[in-house]
């Protein structure tokens, strides 16, 4: 299956005079994915914003197909797609607006019809010309499920970097991201997921238990 490869040598990262984690690492290949556990605090969202490139780890290399993700050129980069706790959504756009935007960060230009029909598909065609400020929680999470859902298969985004992916989601909801993070991996994309949640996802899966200093 092809695909990218996601690598973390010996990663260490301290804030002031906290230490959130030191000689970290993990290979991921086509297809697989890895959980991050542990309560707040320990450290998941560092990690993922040092897998993604958005902070500077103390020690150790990230690398990418090989590759120090350090070294990428910003075409490199849009190989690795961060989907924030925040949901990171302009107030004074409507929903499809944010989409749209979001996709264009994302380097993904997707036709207009596309992006409906991804609205759609989340229960949000609806509210598709309404302004982000007047949309619930959940709705605007489900913006950025959209937004996953037409990177599945986009080959320049296989590398999925989720914190929280599904808070303030429904039941429908986070079996609507499960359904979506099984199509990304059975398509030979990698994910790394920070969640409190039970994940059911297919092909290989392993977990991270992250502590406080470890």
């Amino acid at each position: 299956m092809a695909g990218r490869r996601l690598e973390a040598r010996g990663l260490g990262l301290t804030r002031g005079p906290r230490l959130l984690f030191s000689d970290l690492g993990f290979v991921l290949s086509a297809g697989q994915a890895l959980i991050l556990r542990g309560p707040n605090g320990v450290g998941k969202t560092s990690l993922l914003r040092v897998l993604a490139g958005l902070t500077s780890a103390d020690c150790g290399q990230v690398l990418l197909d090989g590759q120090p993700t350090s070294s990428l050129s910003s075409a490199g980069r849009h190989a690795l797609l961060y989907f924030g706790h925040a949901n990171a959504l302009k107030d004074d756009f409507s929903a499809q607006e944010n989409l749209a935007d979001q996709l264009a960060l994302d380097a993904n230009f997707v036709p207009l019809n596309e992006q409906l029909a991804a609205l759609k598909a989340f229960g949000l065609l609806p509210r598709r010309d309404v302004l982000a400020r007047r949309l619930s929680q959940g709705q605007k999470r489900r913006i950025g499920l959209a937004r996953l859902a037409l990177n599945v298969g986009h080959r320049g985004k296989p590398v999925w970097l989720l914190d929280e992916p599904t808070n303030a989601l429904d039941a429908e909801g986070a079996q609507l991201f499960q359904q979506l993070v099984n199509s990304h991996l059975a398509d030979g994309g990698v994910a790394v997921i920070a969640t409190h949640l039970p994940m059911d996802l297919a092909g290989s899966t392993q977990e991270l238990h992250m502590q406080e200093g470890a």
